[in-house]
């Protein structure tokens, strides 16, 4: 029996947005307003759109816009549908919102946004018209992301290498050094900076649950509740 007519054209994901529109307006929210307005006129729930760059570091369009301190597309997508956020305020100089999100929920300037991107990042961002949400994060004092322990360029390079994990062609992570900052990254994936904790131990960007450990020639990936082992070759 046939299909009915325009059944065939039916995604299979249906009806699902299709992962690879939802990953470009992620990405392209972080610059490109072009391209946001054309993706969004086509398909106006994106304005909303959120994908998971790797380990939960879940990212909405709003929140690459406002972390990049681009106020045009946050508007833009602000008003066409998108939720917005802590961090939005922080980087449009809301400072009345930021301040009663704070005062409403005491702490929540020290939750990092996207990629471990702290409040205090977004309101500099937000160039002169955050300054005055600047200068109170500033007062506040624990706004700004908690430093890094300091690891060596020998010891960045002792730790990189590939490490395979299995027998499939993306059964490989590769560990490289990128801008002084160590970089994890999987086959066929996009990178994760690593944040080291001391003793060989780090989370990736935006994941700090998460615990990636080297022992000699071994990584091991503890994401709760799963464990990943993988050998330098």
């Amino acid at each position: 029996m046939g299909a009915s007519p325009g059944e065939a054209s039916v995604p299979g994901m249906f009806p699902t947005q299709p992962p690879d529109l939802v990953r470009e307006m992620v990405t392209v929210a972080h610059g490109n307003l072009r391209r946001v307005r054309e993706l969004v006129e086509d398909r106006p729930s994106l304005a909303k759109a959120s994908w998971d760059w790797g380990f939960g570091d879940w990212e909405e369009a709003l929140g690459a816009a406002s972390h990049m301190g681009n106020r045009e597309i946050a508007e833009y997508l602000i008003g066409h549908g998108a939720r917005p956020t802590l961090f939005s305020a922080a980087m449009l100089g809301q400072l009345e919102v930021v301040k009663a999100f704070v005062a409403a929920q005491p702490g929540a300037q020290r939750i990092a946004g996207p990629h471990s991107i702290s409040l205090l990042a977004h309101a500099k961002a937000g160039g002169a018209k955050a300054e005055a949400v600047l200068r109170y994060l500033e007062e506040l004092g624990d706004a700004g992301a908690t430093p890094a322990v300091p690891l060596s360029g020998d010891d960045m390079g002792a730790l990189a290498g590939a490490y395979v994990f299995g027998d499939g062609p993306a059964d490989r992570i590769e560990v490289t050094v990128s801008g002084g900052q160590l970089l994890f990254t999987r086959t066929g994936t996009m990178g994760r900076p690593l944040y080291h904790l001391g003793d060989r131990v780090f989370y990736p960007a935006g994941a700090s649950a998460v615990r990636i450990r080297f022992a000699g020639a071994v990584l091991t990936v503890h994401d709760p509740g799963a464990v990943l082992t993988a050998r330098r070759i």
